[in-house]
């Protein structure tokens, strides 16, 4: 009985470490670079752009494109025409 608690057990493990290794950029939302400009005009970094798209993703657990696009807006990026 013992034997099969401890496999279970190493199951469990093993699909939510299996889980927790999963890119993030796999179900992220297509947010473009090219698309957004500071405030400025200036077109952000990819370092300032990815911290911005990471902050937006953080607040809204599981958000889509539209509400990453949304918050990207509130934190003073503009689409460009």
């Amino acid at each position: 009985m013992r034997g099969v608690l401890i496999l279970i057990l190493l199951a469990l493990v093993a699909c939510a470490h299996r889980q927790a290794l999963a890119p993030a950029s796999a179900s992220a939302p297509s947010v473009e670079l090219s698309d957004w400009r500071l405030a400025s005009g200036k077109p952000p970094t990819r370092a300032e752009f990815a911290a911005l798209v990471a902050a937006c993703e953080d607040r809204d657990k599981g958000a889509s494109s539209g509400v990453i696009n949304h918050c990207l807006a509130d934190l003073g990026l503009k689409r460009t025409p």
